[in-house]
């Protein structure tokens, strides 16, 4: 054996390499043949230039290319002999090429070596996952907005309350006493409750009557996306002109139907089953989470820096198009980011640590993804969507990623439910 193997930490190693009297001439001239046939050297036809000249020209770069296929040839031998599983590229150093004499070595992180502690004392206790009225005339209200007529509340005395939409005229001034014009409006419509203005600013509102006058002293958002107004303090001076609330009409079979229902009846029945499939999904991901913290927490072991770039990238592309539907512009983006780069190291870290620990439990519990369970998730997906159960199922085998993706999260959630079997959960 030409190597020796150092533990720099739990998931990398160093292979540092000696070899003795390596000859590389035969591949080295192979490759000068080779270079010779297609050079194109200046005064001579290509593939004419005498050997000399194609030595002199492409000598110390062919040198050079026979070394490093040797270098890595022996180095991928090792990972074999050894068994390593390794993640990402390894870091090369201290390579030397002296008298046929090859020294290097070669730093590689590998997927950490751990074992789960026991967690069969974990107690957990897990919400209600009922439905209750509130939750379907909450859904029901939602969808009949769309066909509610808006009214003046006729009734002075009445106080704006959440739900309300209130016509007002509102002024904001600055801490030096500016009055800027992007801060202003008159007879602006806003729903109380919508969360359109910033924090603060609505929950000012409530209480107030028509006629009323306030001045309500707010604190911009650090993130906000006007620089010049982050962290900024500012009075906003309203009043209150008109309130307004929506009537909304009865559900009816004919109403029911221009939702996409068959009548009143199955709006009630499918959307029920919809929440109920949906509040579920939510109990079961907060519970999840739950049991993911408990054993990041329990087992510490180091982490890949290659999975953990690779996840960043995965969190900022996905963070990238979310704040881009806020209106976040390139510039705004990359503030962002370099405001909160240690938030989205932490979460990514986080990913990363859960699904190793998943997948090391997984392959303790014999726990994998097969056909019958793809099936099975389709027909869940389909309930839940209101989806044809063969245009799902066309969508994920027509795309092996995507498929590979959601077998990957059918896996998790297999092991999650035994995990739960294993644990103390109310």
């Amino acid at each position: 054996m030409s190597y020796t193997l150092e533990q720099i930490n739990g998931c990398t190693k160093k292979i540092s390499f000696n070899f003795e009297n390596v000859d590389l001439t035969t591949q080295i001239e192979d490759a000068l043949k080779a270079k010779q046939k297609d050079a194109n050297l200046k005064g001579f036809r290509k593939g004419k230039a005498p050997m000399s000249m194609v030595k002199q020209a492409y000598g110390p770069q062919i040198e050079n290319d026979a070394l490093y296929k040797f270098v890595s040839q022996e180095f991928y031998k090792a990972i074999q002999e050894e068994k390593l599983q390794a993640v990402g590229y390894p870091m090369f150093a201290n390579t030397k090429f002296e008298d046929n004499n090859i020294s290097f070595e070669a730093t590689v992180e590998i997927f950490p070596e751990f074992e789960v502690k026991d967690y069969s004392k974990y107690s957990f206790t897990k919400d209600d996952e009922t439905v209750t009225e509130d939750d379907i005339k909450d859904l029901k209200s939602r969808y009949l907005s769309s066909k509610a007529q808006m009214q003046e509340v006729k009734d002075e005395t009445v106080a704006i309350a959440n739900g309300h939409h209130v016509v007002f005229n509102f002024e904001g001034e600055k801490e030096d006493g500016s009055k800027p014009a992007n801060m202003k409006a008159d007879e602006f419509l806003l729903e109380i409750g919508s969360g359109q203005f910033i924090p603060g600013f609505e929950d000012g509102m409530i209480g107030l009557k028509k006629g009323d006058k306030k001045s309500i002293d707010l604190t911009f958002p650090a993130e906000y996306h006007e620089e010049d107004l982050q962290n900024a303090k500012v009075t906003f001076h309203v009043e209150v002109l008109e309130i307004k609330e929506k009537n909304l009409p009865e559900l009816t079979d004919e109403l029911a139907k221009e939702f996409g229902f068959e009548s009143a009846e199955d709006f009630e029945t499918k959307n029920k089953e919809r929440l109920e499939s949906q509040k579920k999904r939510e109990v079961q991901s907060k519970l999840q989470e739950e049991i993911l913290n408990k054993l990041i927490e329990d087992n510490d072991f180091d982490v890949p820096t290659a999975l953990i770039d690779q996840q960043k990238k995965s969190v900022e592309n996905e963070l990238t198009q979310n704040l881009k539907s806020q209106g976040f512009d390139d510039n705004m983006v990359k503030t962002y980011f370099e405001k909160w780069q240690s938030d989205i190291t932490s979460k990514a870290l986080f990913q990363v640590k859960s699904g190793l620990i998943l997948d090391k439990l997984a392959k303790s519990l014999e726990i994998e993804a097969s056909d019958d369970d793809f099936d099975a998730k389709i027909e869940e997906i389909a309930a839940g969507s209101g989806m044809e159960k063969d245009q799902l199922a066309g969508y994920y085998k027509g795309n092996e990623q995507i498929k590979a993706n959601l077998m990957y999260a059918i896996r998790e959630e297999k092991t999650f439910t035994a995990l739960i079997d294993k644990m103390k959960v109310k």
